[in-house]
C-alpha cells in the first residue's frame, strides 16, 4: 500500500494548482499534487499547448506551455510530491482530524488539508456532428503543435475563443484556414472575432460541416450553408473546437455543496462545506464569480493561506509580501 503524507493534498496540476503548489511551499507546507492526468498542466496542457493567453498579469501573450513550465519551474523551489495518472476517488476524516484520500490506483494520501484546484473536473470534448470516424486521421479536438499543421489546409470548427485562437494561430504557417461557425454570433471574445474577421481566414457563418471525407486521411469537408447549400473546402485537417462537458465524478460523493450542478460552492475564504477542503478555479461558483486563470490564483492563494491556519493555528492568516522575505525561495532554491 502506498502512503503519501503531506500538509496539504492539491487536486488538479493545472495552472491553478500549480500556482497554489509554488504558494503552498512558501507558506511552508509539504504538498503533493494529485491529477488524472499522466502531465502537470491540465486543461492547458492536454487542449491547449499551443493556445496564446492573454489575461495572465505581467504577460502580454504567453502559450499555454510556456505558460505551464514557468509555473511548475516556480513550484519546484519546494519540492512538491506529483502523483500523475491517478485520480482521487475517495475522501474521508479520521477522529485526529486529519484527512485521508485514496486514488484510482488504491493509493492513500494522508494530509491536515484538501484544496481542489481540478478545474471543472474531467472533460470530454463535444463531438463533431459529423466525421468522428476520422479521429486520428485528419480530424481532431485538440492542438498539441501548431507545426503539425505547418502547409495544410485546416478548417476549424466552432464559434469560441478556441475556434477562434486556433485560426488566427494556425493562418501564418497553414496553406489556409477555414472557419465554419453554425450560429452569426460568436462567443468568443469581441477582440479576437475582429481580428479573426481582419484575418485572411475564410470564415462561413450559419453553417455546418456536413461531411468528411477521404482515402486513408481527410482530404475534403463538405458545409452546408442556411443560404448557400451545399459546396466542399479542401481539409486535411478538421479541428473539432466545440467545448467539452464537464463531470465532477468522484468528487460529488464527498459532501461539498455543489452549484450550478457542476460547480463547487465556496465562502470567502475558499472553504467549502466540508471541514478542511478548500477550492479553487474554475470549479468554483460564488456570487460575482469571473472564471479567469488570473482570478484562480487569487484564489489559490486565498485558500492556501487560510488552509495554513488550519494545519498550524498558531500561524498568521497573512504570511506578509514574498518582497520581505527573498531568503525563502533562495533557501528553497540552494
Amino acid at each position: 500500500m502506498n502512503v503519501t503524507e503531506c500538509d496539504l493534498l492539491i487536486i488538479g496540476a493545472g495552472p491553478v494548482g500549480l500556482y497554489a503548489t509554488y504558494y503552498a511551499g512558501f507558506r511552508g507546507l509539504r504538498t503533493a499534487v494529485v491529477d488524472s492526468l499522466p502531465e502537470p498542466g491540465g486543461q492547458v496542457t492536454a487542449m491547449y499547448p499551443e493556445k496564446p493567453i492573454y489575461d495572465i498579469a505581467g504577460f502580454p501573450m504567453v502559450r499555454g506551455r510556456d505558460l505551464v513550465a514557468r509555473l511548475i519551474e516556480q513550484a519546484s523551489l519546494f519540492s512538491p510530491e506529483y502523483l500523475l495518472g491517478d485520480p482521487a476517488e475517495r475522501l474521508a476524516q479520521n477522529p485526529d482530524g486529519q484527512i485521508e484520500v485514496v486514488t484510482r490506483s488504491g493509493g492513500i494520501i494522508r494530509c491536515g488539508a484538501v484544496l481542489i484546484s481540478g478545474g471543472i473536473g474531467t472533460f470530454t470534448p463535444r463531438p463533431l456532428a459529423a466525421g468522428t470516424e476520422w479521429l486520428g486521421r485528419g480530424v481532431s479536438y485538440f492542438v498539441p503543435s501548431l507545426a503539425a499543421y505547418a502547409g495544410q489546409d485546416v478548417v476549424v470548427v466552432g464559434g469560441g475563443d478556441s475556434a477562434c485562437d486556433w485560426a488566427l494561430s494556425l493562418e501564418p504557417i497553414a496553406n489556409s484556414v477555414t472557419l465554419v461557425h453554425r450560429r452569426t454570433a460568436f462567443r468568443a471574445h469581441e477582440h479576437s472575432v475582429s481580428q479573426l474577421m481582419a484575418s485572411t481566414v475564410e470564415v462561413i457563418t450559419d453553417a455546418e460541416v456536413t461531411a468528411v471525407t477521404g482515402l486513408n486521411r481527410v482530404d475534403s469537408v463538405e458545409i452546408t450553408n442556411k443560404s448557400k447549400g451545399r459546396f466542399a473546402r479542401p481539409a486535411q485537417a478538421v479541428i473539432a473546437a466545440l467545448g467539452f462537458t464537464a463531470n465532477l465524478g468522484p468528487i460529488r460523493d464527498w459532501g461539498v455543496s455543489i452549484a450550478a450542478n457542476r460547480y463547487i460552492a465556496v465562502d470567502t475564504a475558499m472553504a467549502t462545506s466540508v471541514p478542511g477542503v478548500f477550492a479553487a478555479g474554475d470549479i468554483t461558483d460564488y456570487r460575482g464569480k469571473v472564471r479567469l486563470i488570473s482570478v484562480g490564483f487569487g484564489e489559490a492563494a486565498t485558500a492556501v493561506n487560510n488552509a495554513a491556519v488550519l494545519i498550524h493555528p498558531d500561524e498568521q492568516l497573512f504570511p506578509g509580501h514574498s518582497s520581505d522575505a527573498p531568503a525563502v525561495a533562495a533557501s528553497a532554491a540552494a
